[in-house]
């Protein structure tokens, strides 16, 4: 029997609300302790309890840590989905169950291997509390698990006391489900040995786990953000409450005073004019939403781009269209993003492919706002939002804000003993940048009016055609010259003909999807796209391929259609890959499309 060392995936099938997420938790964490790179995606329903939830844990020594469905280990504790979870589970695998399933259950098939667990019985045996005693079934399987791989029981134990640590009657009785996990595989079930090898690494010692949302709440936090305004929307709401306790951390002064702002507003319509009523102040500020929020921000969005305000949209993409499915990933809202708004309006997009970028582009979002006096998108996921990633561990640097072109008293007054007058949209300058004067600022010339109708140079109503035209168009200059300030694609070209172009949480899949390939003969490299407008390298790599292979996960193909819009003299070197399930894509189901759209295309050839 051959033996996969460090290499091999977990399903694990719960109910929804059971507490489950905390033990399959305790279990990826104490695998990362090992060394052994780790991944997790947690599919769950929008309802707060008793639907079915799945959660896929990867164990990788390459570093492959995106979705694989079909899972070394399934570990079946929901009746509702016994049956299914029992077909699915793959040739040669293992399949944990309860002994005392109440569902009719027949261990029927001779590819897999079967282990009987009285799950419920042992949580009975682990507490007196009733109440606790459903809960306690995870960390159970916590123990039958951890004992099954060998994992150290003391290290399991470790992680395990951190997560209860804040109240001891819990955490004794989860210890006790735990070890009887533990005993129960040591005493009945010693003579199994899984084709499973765990060995330490140290391939983990400059990593972290994390998810999105938090390590965005933290860029903003660093990046001085310290005004916030939200209306609670999956899978977006987690980020503005990791922030506000990171305020309440490390904003609020020796005497007991708040240094920062966080108000959960009426609606989404109240939290982006809020959000640009602070940033209209000076303040950096933020708002949070996902697709539904987004549309009705749109109209507030065209204000700041025409008034010149900055602040940050950052946008957990979930399936839609209307309210879809809230707990499902997709990336869907770049079209809405990138065309925001109605009339002549453009917005620099940051796309993160992964919790260490949310960290670096919430700072670099924070900058572009302020340098060039707009709104800035950022497009992240359900995906690297909510579910833990494997990342390095975050840079901090003692680099200053760039708060871009604002004038003080001192300016103005020296500009008006140069005879010049402060307007506050006017800009001789190459960036298109206009300077501003906050409110407050001390000087007769800082006044001015903010204003979202028709506005000449000086901020004063005009509808003549070359005052408008005047501010419209440097406007546009503005959002052409974003460009040298957003983050630039990342590549990895080693000359092949054919390439793959994709962006957001996708990063996760690419190295496994052309190694899959290579071993089918087919050799790719690929590009990540990490914002919008597009880079020139982003052209200059279509260029040198002769198939490039566009992945939009969304039905509607949208970055796809951009590329098409923007570089017409090459569409017939794209190909659109779409996936738009609603979970996270797998390697093996890119692989395979590009490798069959390869081998038809070789096929067309050879005719």
């Amino acid at each position: 029997m051959s033996v996969s060392v460090n290499n091999f995936s977990i399903k694990i099938a719960t109910v929804n609300g059971s507490g489950s997420q905390t033990s399959n938790q305790i279990l990826l964490k104490s695998l990362f302790r090992t060394g052994i790179p780790v991944g997790a995606k947690n599919i769950f329903p929008s309802n707060i309890q008793g639907m079915p939830t799945w959660y896929y844990l990867r164990a990788s020594e390459a570093g492959y840590t995106g979705l694989q469905l079909k899972a070394d280990i399934t570990v079946a504790l929901n009746d509702q989905t016994l049956i299914d979870d029992h077909q699915n589970a793959q040739a040669g695998s293992v399949f944990i169950f309860d002994s005392k399933s109440k569902n009719t259950f027949a261990a029927s098939r001779d590819d897999l291997f079967y282990i009987s667990v009285p799950f419920y019985e042992l949580a009975g045996q682990a507490s007196e509390q009733v109440k606790y005693k459903k809960y306690l079934v995870n960390s159970v399987y916590v123990g039958v698990v951890s004992e099954l791989l060998r994992l150290p029981s003391n290290l399991v134990e470790e992680t395990l006391t951190e997560f209860f640590l804040k109240n001891e009657n819990v955490l004794r009785q989860n210890r006790n489900a735990f070890s009887l996990g533990v005993k129960f595989v040591r005493e009945k079930l010693s003579d199994i040995q899984l084709p499973i090898k765990i060995v330490p690494t140290q391939k983990n010692s400059n990593q972290m786990l994390i998810d999105g949302n938090t390590a965005a709440a933290l860029g903003m936090l660093y990046g001085g953000a310290t005004f916030a305004s939200w209306y609670p929307i999956t899978p977006s709401t987690s980020l503005m409450e990791s922030f506000e306790k990171f305020c309440q951390k490390y904003r609020v002064s020796d005497d007991g005073k708040n240094n920062f702002s966080v108000i959960q507003a009426e609606d989404e319509l109240s939290s982006i004019c809020m959000t640009l009523g602070a940033g209209w102040n000076g303040a950096r500020s933020f708002t949070a939403t996902s697709g539904p929020g987004l549309s009705l921000m749109h109209e507030a969005a065209g204000y700041a781009y025409y008034a010149e305000i900055p602040c940050v949209i950052w946008n957990v993409q979930r399936a839609g269209p209307s309210t879809g499915m809230p707990t499902r990933s997709a990336q869907g809202d770049i079209s809405a993003a990138y065309y925001s708004s109605h009339g002549d309006t453009h917005f620099p997009l940051l796309l993160p492919g992964h919790p260490e970028e949310c960290f670096e582009f919430a700072q670099l979002a924070l900058d572009i706002a302020e340098g060039l006096q707009t709104l800035v998108y950022v497009l992240s996921d359900l995906d690297i939002g909510m579910n833990i990633w494997r990342t390095n561990q975050f840079r901090f640097s003692d680099q200053r804000f760039n708060r871009g072109k604002v004038l003080t008293s001192e300016n103005l007054e020296q500009m008006a003993l140069q005879g010049q007058r402060y307007q506050r949209y006017f800009s001789a300058e190459s960036d298109g940048v206009a300077a501003r004067a906050l409110p407050g600022t001390r000087h007769p010339d800082a006044a001015y009016l903010t204003r979202g109708s028709g506005h000449n140079i000086k901020g004063v109503y005009t509808e003549k055609e070359n005052e408008y035209i005047e501010v419209v168009d440097r406007l546009e200059k503005k959002w052409q010259q974003s460009v040298l300030v957003l983050p630039e694609p990342v590549i990895q070209d080693q000359g092949f003909d054919v390439g793959i172009v994709c962006y957001g949480s996708a990063a996760e899949i690419l190295l496994e999807t052309i190694q899959l390939l290579a071993e089918k003969n087919i050799h790719c490299d690929y590009l990540r796209i990490r914002s919008l407008p597009f880079h020139s390298k982003v052209k200059e790599y279509i260029q040198r391929k002769k198939m490039v292979y566009v992945l939009d996960l969304n039905q509607s193909s949208q970055v796809f259609d951009l590329l098409k819009v923007h570089y017409p003299e090459y569409w017939q070197r794209f190909n659109s890959v779409k996936h738009y399930s609603g979970i996270p894509m797998q390697a093996i189901e890119l692989a395979n499309r590009i490798a069959e759209s390869e081998n038809k295309n070789k096929g067309a050839d050879n005719e």
